[in-house]
């Protein structure tokens, strides 16, 4: 409606999206604290390309309402922030139960308000990956920054491992589920109006016009059994650490980048599995600001906590956001 949003770090390139006005209106001081919603990251990747934080809750933390489809499982509200303790006040705010919403977690908001005492990381369980075994391509400023995290995070005391969840199907599953959730809320809109659309997500509605009842049942059955292996996970791990986003900041013209790290990504979805992967597995995920590009440009990690674990997520990333400034005057 009003043009192109810019990066407040470099204009020439993107704030991310979906919620990238929420990233560059935190990260200018427009605003103190933004909400948002994320599906394939698009609390995530602004928060990552903006250098500032996104939290993708527990599915269920943030009741829905209004909702045309309350049992829909891979969007969520969620907050963004400039700290961490920023982020738990909204948290505190957005979250709990609500007789409109039955799948809402029954916690109380308040739970989430109280300043965010910092996790040790002596001792701090922590699987980091990358790429997750080869799962998707990074770019290499993106891996530096990741790999940068884990010698922080072993230097601090954490038990840093290679160890991975198995997420096998999981990229599967976003696309059925995303393209059923289009196709159903906006798949009449498209036929009334067909040249309205952007082309990326026409594609995307009509993607969802071919699934049969059993494609969307094999998607819920890959979905649960995602979930049970993260439940197996996290029994020996507290946290995942991986990329928020494959790229850094891409040029502001461009939809989406053509390649990652000479890999050709085919569409607008491709560049987003670091993010989306974790969607829908119903686990909470926080952006936190780690390092820069060699040319500036933030790089944020994703940190994975169980699900239900959100409080526990954000003290792991207040020892985080401060390790990540302690690197940064070591590094000066």
């Amino acid at each position: 409606m009003f043009g192109t949003t810019l990066n407040p770090h470099d204009p020439t390139r993107s704030a991310g999206g979906s919620s990238g006005g929420a990233a560059c209106a935190l990260a200018t001081g427009m605003v103190p604290l933004a909400e948002g919603s994320d599906m394939g990251g698009s609390l995530r990747n602004p928060a990552s390309f903006c250098g500032v934080v996104g939290l993708r809750p527990s599915w269920g933390r943030v009741p829905e309402w209004p909702s045309a489809n309350m049992w829909e499982p891979t969007s969520t509200g969620g907050p963004m922030a400039r700290t961490v303790d920023d982020l738990a006040l909204l948290l505190s705010v957005l979250a709990g139960p609500d007789p409109r919403a039955p799948h809402a977690l029954g916690d109380p908001g308040a739970a989430f308000g109280a300043p965010v005492v910092p996790a040790s990381l002596a001792g701090l369980r922590v699987g980091l990956s990358a790429d997750l075994d080869g799962a998707f391509a990074v770019d290499r400023s993106v891996r530096a920054v990741v790999e940068a995290a884990g010698v922080a995070l072993a230097g601090a005391g954490a038990a840093v491992t290679g160890s991975i969840p198995d997420l096998t199907g999981a990229d599967e599953c976003f696309r059925t589920l995303r393209a059923w959730h289009f196709q159903a809320r906006f798949g009449l809109q498209l036929a009334v109006h067909p040249t309205e659309f952007k082309s990326s997500l026409a594609a995307n509605i009509r993607a969802g016009e071919s699934l049969t009842g059993a494609d969307v049942a094999v998607a819920f059955q890959r979905r649960t059994t995602l979930a049970h292996r993260m439940r197996e996970y996290f029994a020996d791990h507290d946290v995942l650490v991986l990329p928020v986003s494959q790229v850094p900041p891409f040029p502001a013209d461009r939809e989406f980048p053509d390649t990652v790290d000479g890999m050709p990504m085919d569409s607008y979805l491709d560049w987003m599995r670091s993010a989306y992967l974790i969607t829908v597995t119903g686990c909470p995920a926080v952006s936190v600001p780690f390092g820069t590009t060699p040319d500036g440009l933030p790089v944020g990690v994703q940190i994975v906590a169980r699900h239900g674990a959100d409080r526990y997520l954000l003290e792991v990333a207040a020892a985080v956001e401060a390790l990540a400034k302690s690197a940064t005057r070591t590094a000066l």
